[in-house]
């Protein structure tokens, strides 16, 4: 999928972010503010990662990556790194079996095991929320 911000040149803004995410902007700063509100310690920070990637956004403590928001075309994703504890946790959990399969399918590297979450309405929101609890435990 090719990004909505592209240019190198133009970090995007709120307004940018709301114009393209469209009626999935509500539900972005729905999962930001539940981060922050979860870890107060966290930080923003948009980065770009070349023309074919374009921007992304992500929440952050000091030593690690919280969540990836990735802006498409009136969607986002939602990526999270899991290491084996916070893998096994999610396994435990009551997040949607999809999730856990394709944690459970994602290699497995020395940061963790990723997945990426479409968000185009509320259906995943509740599990996204959950899989931060646990990546903040």
């Amino acid at each position: 999928m090719k990004s909505i911000f592209p240019d190198k040149e133009q970090k995007p803004s709120a307004a940018d972010l709301e114009k393209e995410l469209n009626k999935t902007f509500k539900l972005w700063q729905e999962i930001s503010s539940f981060v922050h509100t979860s870890y107060p310690a966290a930080e923003d920070e948009w980065k770009y990662a070349g023309e074919k990637f374009g921007w992304s956004f992500r929440i952050k403590d000091k030593k690690r990556v919280i969540v990836y928001m990735l802006p498409y075309d009136g969607f986002f994703q939602v990526s999270m790194v899991f290491g084996e504890k916070a893998t096994k946790l999610v396994m435990d959990s009551t997040v949607a079996d999809e999730i856990k399969t394709q944690l459970q399918n994602a290699k497995a590297y020395a940061e963790g095991r990723g997945i990426r979450i479409p968000v185009k309405n509320t259906n995943s929101v509740k599990d996204i929320k959950q899989l931060i609890s646990i990546k903040i435990v």
